[in-house]
């Protein structure tokens, strides 16, 4: 009817404190969907009202970013958390009503993190670490082997977006592709052999190269221990650009430290420290000339966050609009 009121669009929640790309994106995706709101520009008496009144939220790490004396138990009519993440082991799924559905951002950073898996499998594969330091003790091995990624065998634990992304690039290569994903199913093309984690060992005894690429769940923390490095050839690398948990500590230190061909590529922590505080392991790790790292940072190139935060907003969208959204939590994997 004509003068009749325009309905209230619905309100989308960003509890995180967004960069002005990163709000730019969101803004551009659901502007003629939603009203957004940004929880670090509201006065902590606005909250409360902004939480209890969203139709869906993105964030960051949740339980950071709502920290307020009962702001978690204002979302419990939430339709949609999306997070900007695509792990959602920060999640306290224990404190959130179990009917609010979490969206995570699967795939949404597989691009740089598989290109940051391939220079730590090329460096280590050329033994570029090993080999510097040895130049700067005077040492000049003219015969040490490298890896060749041509016809070797890069087993890929975890095939979603990171997992095929990397597989992408080691195809490159001429390298032979096996795979592990959650359901059994025929190999997907380009995949040479494709399993679930029942093949494992199987895998593992078979890799020159071990992409770690798995979400931290209950069954895959601690799934890669002081057995399974055993079943692996001597040579191999190990990469991981997903959670350090995934991977026993102590396992990973004594059989680099024991196996001085074998080397790993490590992106993540299992102590990672806080914004600003300096950076410290439990084990010696950077006493070993087989030991790559970097500071959790495979995913941050220049705009990635901003394309993240645009396919976080896409998802809401999709919620909003009355589709399913994407890549929903099984929250029996991360709790009760």
């Amino acid at each position: 009817m004509d003068g009749a009121p325009e309905p209230r669009r619905a309100e989308v929640v960003v509890t995180y404190r967004a960069p002005q790309d990163e709000r730019e994106a969101i803004d551009a995706t659901l502007a003629d969907t939603a009203r957004v709101v940004y929880l670090s520009d509201l006065h902590r008496e606005r909250r409360a009202g902004a939480l209890g009144g969203a139709r869906a939220l993105l964030s960051l790490h949740l339980q950071r970013e709502l920290e307020g004396p009962g702001e978690l138990d204002l979302i419990a009519g939430v339709g949609l958390v999306q997070l900007l993440s695509a792990g959602a082991d920060h999640v306290p799924f224990e404190r959130i009503a179990p009917e609010v559905p979490v969206a995570s951002n699967a795939g949404a950073y597989a691009r740089p993190m598989a290109e940051h898996v391939l220079a730590l499998t090329l460096a280590l594969g050329k033994r570029l670490p090993q080999n510097h330091a040895a130049l700067a003790r005077g040492g000049f091995d003219r015969r040490a082997l490298n890896l060749e990624l041509r016809s070797s065998v890069a087993g890929i634990l975890g095939f979603g977006g990171i997992g095929q992304a990397s597989a992408a690039l080691f195809r490159a290569f001429d390298a032979r592709i096996h795979a592990i994903g959650r359901g059994r199913a025929a190999a997907p093309d380009g995949v040479d052999r494709f399993g679930t984690l029942e093949d494992l060992d199987e895998l593992l005894a078979g890799a020159d190269v071990l992409v770690i690429a798995l979400p931290l769940t209950r069954r895959t923390r601690g799934l890669i221990g002081r057995r399974e490095l055993s079943l692996m050839k001597s040579h191999a690398i190990l990469v991981n650009p997903a959670r350090a948990a995934i991977v026993e500590e102590d396992a990973l230190y004594e059989h680099l430290r024991e196996h001085p061909s074998f080397s790993a590529g490590l992106d993540v922590w299992w102590q990672e420290p806080g914004r600003g505080d300096a950076f410290a392991t439990r084990r010696p790790f950077f006493e070993l000339p087989n030991l790559l790292g970097s500071p959790h940072n495979s995913a941050l190139t220049r705009g990635a966050l901003a394309a993240a935060a645009r396919d976080a907003a896409e998802n809401i969208r999709r919620f909003l609009a009355g589709e399913r959204p994407l890549h929903l939590v099984d929250r029996g994997e991360y709790a009760d």
